[in-house]
């Protein structure tokens, strides 16, 4: 989810602990659960900040180290030893309780959305995404905001979002029971469909639909179970030539190669310039896929530029990689 919803998410959960007769009874211990869930819903995600050294080691690394198993665990002890320092009398055991609760459903919610997690590791690597919910939802988001308003105005913080979280669970089998619906809808529009991602968007009906049959890819949109299919890709191996083999060594395109499950290539000639560009098809945006990774070789193989993230224009792209097309 994005940091808004994970922050109001821990102010909530922080109320459902008066749930809890230890931190009810306790003022310091509530105020000292209160901050532990506030941090907690973020800490997994102070990886964020890899994106300070470039977009590749971002796209490799995010909600990876930072929500595996080893990390739920060693997050709420960091917390709530930093919290034991400024409030020595809270009662350590069900700060500890209630902080790994607030990084367990951070963790947990990731899985929801197509980005996903590596939430296994180190059982394993591959990234669980389940792709009911958009990373920002504004029906969750705006769910949380309701039952803080109402606990600002006096309600009982503990039916309040008991409440909520049982409305929330509803949406989310309802989420579930949507894309289902979907796919369906997906597999008699192509019927020899190998693979079908749905991802997601802000709007309840509206999925992003991105499918691959032993010959194509293809790329569309389903309103509810009327599914269009926007474009219609020729499913091409990835040649084994030299400027592919170089490419794939860059660190941008395998960071790409890496995240993204489908996808198409090109490769063209720019005045002694190689460009290979691999496009990932599941974020098509007003006829244009914004997600893609660039890499330009001389005629020595080597790599000139290359860049892999979110581009929304061709100008920018070229301006990214300082690279004019004469």
């Amino acid at each position: 989810m994005d940091t808004g919803t994970h922050i109001v998410m821990g102010i909530a959960l922080g109320g459902l602990a008066a749930i809890d007769p230890v931190v009810a009874n306790h003022s310091v211990t509530a105020t000292a659960v209160l901050a532990g869930t506030i941090i907690g819903s973020q800490a997994p995600d102070i990886d964020t900040v890899l994106k300070l050294r470039n977009n590749a080691v971002y796209i490799r690394h995010h909600r990876g180290a930072t929500h595996s198993i080893p990390a739920v665990v060693t997050w709420p002890l960091l917390i709530t030893l930093g919290l034991n320092f400024i409030f020595p009398s809270a009662d350590i055991l069900h700060l500890w309780l209630w902080t790994f609760l607030a990084v367990f459903l951070h963790v947990f919610v990731d899985i929801f959305n197509s980005y996903g997690t590596q939430a296994l590791r180190p059982i394993s690597n591959k990234w669980v995404a389940l792709g009911v919910i958009n990373t920002f939802d504004p029906i969750i988001f705006g769910i949380h905001v309701i039952g803080l308003l109402l606990w600002a105005l006096g309600a009982n913080p503990v039916p309040t979002f008991l409440v909520m979280y049982a409305i929330l669970v509803v949406y989310y089998i309802v989420r579930f029971q949507v894309q289902h619906a979907v796919r369906h809808a997906v597999k008699l529009k192509i019927p020899k469909a190998e693979r079908i991602i749905i991802a997601p968007t802000m709007r309840f009906y509206q999925w992003r639909i991105a499918a691959i049959d032993g010959d194509h890819y293809y790329v569309g949109r389903a309103y509810g179970r009327n599914v269009t299919i926007y474009d219609k890709f020729e499913r091409q191996p990835l040649p084994k030539n030299e400027f592919v083999q170089a490419a794939l060594k860059d660190k941008n395109i395998d960071a790409f190669l890496s995240f993204s499950p489908i996808y198409r290539w090109e490769i063209t000639e720019h005045n002694h310039i190689t460009e290979v560009r691999f496009i990932d098809l599941r974020y098509r945006s007003n006829d244009y896929y914004p997600f893609v990774a660039v890499a330009h070789l001389n005629d020595d193989l080597e790599i000139i530029n290359s860049y892999t993230g979110w581009i929304f224009s061709e100008d920018k792209l070229h301006k990214k990689l300082d690279f004019t097309i004469d």
